[in-house]
């Protein structure tokens, strides 16, 4: 893909759109940036972007004339329903994303693409360490943290690219096509972006969109929506189960032995073996390790990492124990389904401090559930109202609102006794207090570190 002389426009400076300015101007090409903030919100990035000579900044507002332009390329974050980007669709001006746009850049590399509602960072950590293990070349990119964009030059066709990919990022795919594509579950997550459950379905669907018979898709079997999309795969699908022995993929039988049942059965390793708690992470065991094998990694090396491997940060993260009472960080919950997950992980009783940025979600099964173990709500952010009112109808007494994460951690460690875990899992996006959940992960871990 030679774009060297090409009128690129970037649509949205964030985290990707730096890297992607910055590819773009070693190619050459003519850029146009564009953020519908002004450059006084936007002074840290362009401070980054200073170096940049072949750059034209239109910031506050969207361009009018865009005919000139050859190639759009749309950050995450900026919707594609938004009148402006259907301008440039009905100006036959093609329009993709910074994944799609590496795809096409990149010298033919294994890619492992992973998406879910839920569990996504933890399996593509794992599938990554897997790979490393195995001596591979291994690059773990996407939503995780570090851009696809950034492998361009550095990874070549002995390279695996394992990459978190969420649906915003999958929206914009054109030709992208994984070696191996996984959909670990979906529940009702950004629909204040997707509008309905099918539009989040099939975005997660472009995943797979492209691959052939050489290529596998692995689907959660017991996630019936999941298991329904195996009709629209054009690949090998492969199966992971909690529930059924009768998948061919990977699965767990009566003695509690996981099983890898694709040319002929396989015992992998006891799920008491695991490193990670929780049925969720026996989930998202089995599908990395059914991901690896199909690409050839030796079962010795996944049984090793599975029995050693870490929690991700954020993601159920031990923080410390203090007059007996644990803290746990779980910043990564952005969503009811994946506090559900966090909730049930664990049978002490549980201070949960939850609440962020409003995705338009349902907090009803999630209180349903946390009425068992959650002897009490700290409730921050935008949705703390909606959450409450929710609770009160379910029964929750001991209800706390508080104004920041310094005020919840200390209205959570005066409501802790000896044996009591104090969780963060938000159950929302952080972004009405904090730039990401990695901050809002960190300013929890100061403060429980700080008591």
């Amino acid at each position: 893909m030679d774009l060297k002389g090409k009128n690129v426009l970037l649509i949205g400076l964030a985290k990707t759109g730096i890297s992607t300015i910055k590819l773009l101007d070693k190619l050459e090409a003519n850029i146009t940036v564009n953020d519908i903030k002004t450059e006084e919100k936007l002074s840290d990035i362009l401070n980054e972007l200073k170096d940049i000579k072949n750059a034209k900044y239109i910031l506050g507002y969207h361009p009018e004339e865009v005919s000139h332009i050859d190639l759009a390329v749309v950050s995450p974050g900026v919707p594609l329903d938004l009148p402006f980007i259907k301008k440039l669709y009905s100006s036959d001006i093609e329009v993709i994303g910074e994944v799609e746009l590496a795809y096409r850049l990149l010298d033919n590399p294994t890619f492992v693409g992973i998406t879910g509602t839920n569990g996504k960072t933890t399996t593509t950590s794992l599938v990554g360490e897997i790979f490393k293990a195995a001596k591979e070349d291994t690059y773990v990119v996407g939503n995780i943290g570090k851009p696809v964009i950034e492998t361009v030059g550095v990874a070549d066709k002995k390279s695996v690219l394992v990459t978190e990919l969420s649906s915003f990022q999958l929206e914009s795919i054109v030709d992208f096509k994984p070696r191996v594509s996984m959909i670990l579950n979906l529940s009702p997550d950004h629909l204040n972006r997707h509008h309905t459950m099918e539009n989040y379905i099939m975005a997660k669907a472009n995943i797979f969109k492209n691959q052939g018979k050489n290529d596998f898709t692995i689907l959660n079997y017991d996630d019936e929506a999941v298991r329904e999309l195996a009709s629209k795969c054009n690949s090998q699908v492969l199966y992971f189960s909690r529930k059924s022995q009768d998948v061919r993929g990977v699965y767990v039988n009566d003695e509690g032995n996981i099983i890898i049942n694709v040319d002929k059965e396989i015992v992998l390793l006891n799920k008491d073996e695991l490193s990670l708690p929780g049925g969720h992470n026996l989930e998202n065991c089995m599908a990395a390790a059914i991901g690896a094998y199909v690409l050839g990694v030796d079962l010795d090396v996944i049984r090793e990492v599975l029995k050693t491997f870490k929690a991700v940060e954020h993601r159920l993260e031990y923080v410390r124990t203090l007059d007996g009472v644990m803290y746990v960080n779980d910043s990564k919950g952005t969503n009811p389904d994946s506090t559900i997950k966090a909730v049930t992980s664990y049978k002490n009783p549980i201070i949960l401090i939850a609440g962020g940025y409003d995705k338009d979600s349902a907090y009803d099964e999630l209180l349903d559930i946390a009425k068992e173990n959650v002897k009490a709500l700290v409730l921050m952010g935008a949705t703390a109202p909606k959450i409450e009112a929710c609770a009160k109808a379910k029964g929750f007494e001991t209800i706390k609102r508080v104004n920041d994460m310094k005020e919840a951690v200390k209205v959570s460690h005066e409501l802790a006794n000896e044996g009591d875990v104090v969780l963060l899992s938000p159950a929302c996006a952080s972004w009405d207090m904090y730039t990401s959940f990695e901050v809002r992960g960190r300013d929890f871990k100061d403060n429980v570190n700080n008591l």
